[in-house]
């Protein structure tokens, strides 16, 4: 029997237990006592209601309307809660004594949600014990979590999608605001006073969601648990389905697909008019919630900063994501004596990292001035503080003022008289990561053995060279050029650094700065100050094409890993397969 919106309101008010007089009725339901009345006379004339208790068909009428689940988005990285998210995914730190994903798994069952789905990416492994703790949680592995958007976890459990909480793992409600029976989709809300930043959405009749616009004015935002019926999963499924392997999908919000679908996917705005629903978008925001989170977490990165600079964890504030690299995460962060960068090694890096050469050369590297914004580093755990410069740029390898100014620096480097313990040369890079890769099974990439084969026998003419060895950077690209606002040059990054061939960081800067052949040329004529030989113009041709097949290999390894490295990937195969081919016909080993 179909209900309407009143009648539902007041059934679910009876479902909780008892009889209730019209006026407990309608202050439950949030309903005005004429409204009550008017909705128990409709469910008493169908034999919903009798005596103000809810019958058994009154309980069959609202089994259309029973939650079967819910589902915790808990895959992603929360990169703008760095470095906490480091250690462990956002959904699993303890705020006001309670764990937050816990906290809303128990907010669920107590609602009499009956199954909680927890979908799983970045550091999987530290939620599985939610299994052991809540017999009704099933986790969900999100196998895209890193190359995706959270449309993917939306994919993971698309056949669980019916009368359907969706959940973010890191929201905190002061309120349960779940409950066993709920009417239709909805998004939550709470009003944002003057302009925000957040998703305002604007409603028509019966509050249905028409628009939703990023950013705007004493507005309406998006914030909190979301609802699916039946109808709406339904839909939404096929459009995921039809929509999902499109490219232009993958970096999408499951909201922005909605978005995009909005006259077709019905959804009302759920309000909170005071503020019960919490989301945390840096450690600030936390703190400013609960003031003792700090001082109460276990995490070895804010003991890290705290033992290293001398500071107490009061001080640490203005936390926030730097761009990742290939191989780290970083952030900024600030304390009462300055901005400093907290570098975290990336996954796997242990295996291709020599931390302990690392720190040597950064150290080298500050007091030959070099590198001034170095200040600690730990080589067991692979951790670096460093100075932040604030305004800095860095150069333009695509000019000649830009290209000018790295072989200056390269030329300055490679004279300094640095020695250091430890070796690197691009063919045993190569080799190490490729060992590392036939561990995991066999290499079945098309052309490999081909181009490894050529690698080799590029690698034997060049040995035959009378190349100069030198400390090399080995990570040498504008982007690990910091010019601070009076000029100071930093070259910064030193993980790869060694001795080596004095060719591998023009190679370097080739591949990485996608430098044209004539770029190429222009920079071979800086570093040798026009007088280059044909020998030496040969070598680092060929120097070219063994970088680009190292960090080829090294790609392929950190992809292994589960690593995203995206277009990385094919710019080092170009390179190796252009300059190795380039290298063979002038050593005349075609």
């Amino acid at each position: 029997m179909a209900l309407d919106h009143n009648g539902f309101r007041v059934l679910r008010t009876l479902m909780d237990g008892g009889r209730h007089t019209q006026r407990e009725c309608a202050l439950a339901a949030h309903l005005g006592v004429a409204t009550v009345n008017k909705a128990v006379r409709a469910l008493e004339a169908d034999g919903l209601v009798c005596d103000g208790a809810i019958t058994q068909a009154g309980r069959e009428a609202m089994e259309p309307y029973r939650v079967d689940n819910a589902v915790i988005m808990a895959a992603g990285l929360s990169s703008r809660f760095v470095p906490l998210s480091y250690e462990r995914p956002k959904g699993l730190l303890k705020v006001r004594g309670q764990v937050l994903i816990e906290r809303q798994i128990e907010q669920l069952l107590e609602a009499g949600v009956p199954k909680v789905y927890v979908v799983v990416g970045y550091k999987q492994e530290l939620f599985f014990y939610l299994e052991d703790k809540h017999p009704e949680v099933a986790i969900v592995v999100n196998r895209e979590y890193a190359s995706r958007n959270n449309n993917s976890s939306l994919k993971a459990v698309e056949d669980k999608l019916a009368n359907t909480y969706i959940c973010s793992s890191d929201d905190y409600f002061e309120e349960n605001p779940f409950k066993a029976y709920v009417w239709g989709s909805y998004y939550a809300a709470q009003y944002a006073e003057g302009q925000t930043s957040e998703w305002v959405m604007t409603c028509g009749p019966h509050g249905r969601i028409t628009k939703v616009e990023i950013g705007g004015a004493d507005g309406w935002y998006m914030l909190g648990q979301v609802y699916f019926d039946r109808a709406f999963s339904r839909r939404f499924r096929q459009i995921l389905d039809e929509e999902y392997d499109r490219p232009a999908t993958a970096p999408k919000l499951w909201e922005e697909i909605f978005i995009d679908h909005i006259d077709e996917l019905p959804m009302a705005i759920r309000r909170y008019e005071r503020p019960i629903i919490h989301e945390f978008d840096s450690l600030d925001d936390l703190r400013e919630f609960d003031p003792l989170f700090l001082d109460n977490i276990d995490s070895a990165i804010i003991d890290n900063i705290t033992g290293a600079l001398g500071c107490s964890r009061a001080e640490i504030c203005d936390v926030y994501p730097l761009k990742e690299s290939l191989t780290n995460l970083s952030c900024h962060f600030s304390t009462n004596d300055g901005e400093y960068v907290y570098r975290h090694p990336g996954i796997g890096t242990e295996n291709i990292i020599d931390r302990k050469s690392e720190l040597a050369a950064l150290a080298a590297a500050r007091d030959m001035g070099l590198d001034s914004t170095f200040i600690c580093a730990n080589p067991e755990e692979g951790w670096k503080i460093s100075r932040f410069v604030p305004g800095a740029t860095t150069i333009d390898a695509h000019t000649p003022e830009g290209l000018a100014q790295a072989m200056a620096v390269a030329r300055k480097l490679h004279t300094s008289g640095i020695i250091l313990k430890s070796t690197f040369g691009f063919y045993d890079e190569a080799k190490r990561y490729e060992a590392l890769l036939r561990e995991k099974g066999p290499i079945e990439v098309p052309e490999y053995g081909r181009w490894n084969e050529l690698a080799e026998r590029v690698h034997g003419a060049m040995a035959q060279d009378d190349a100069p060895v030198t400390v090399t950077h080995n990570d040498f690209f504008y982007l690990n050029f910091l010019v601070e606002q009076d000029g100071t040059f930093n070259l910064i990054d030193w993980e790869y650094a060694g001795m080596g061939d004095s060719a591998n960081d023009l190679a370097t800067f080739s591949v990485c700065c996608e430098l044209s052949p004539e770029e190429v040329e222009q920079a071979i004529d800086l570093y040798y100050e026009g007088k280059a030989t044909p020998e030496e113009r040969r070598h680092n041709l060929a120097m070219i094409g063994m970088c680009g097949w190292c960090w080829y290999c090294w790609s392929l390894l950190k992809e292994s890993d589960g690593d995203f490295i995206g277009e990385w990937l094919y710019i080092y195969y170009r390179y190796a397969k252009k300059y190795l081919a380039l290298a063979a016909d002038l050593y005349g080993i075609a």
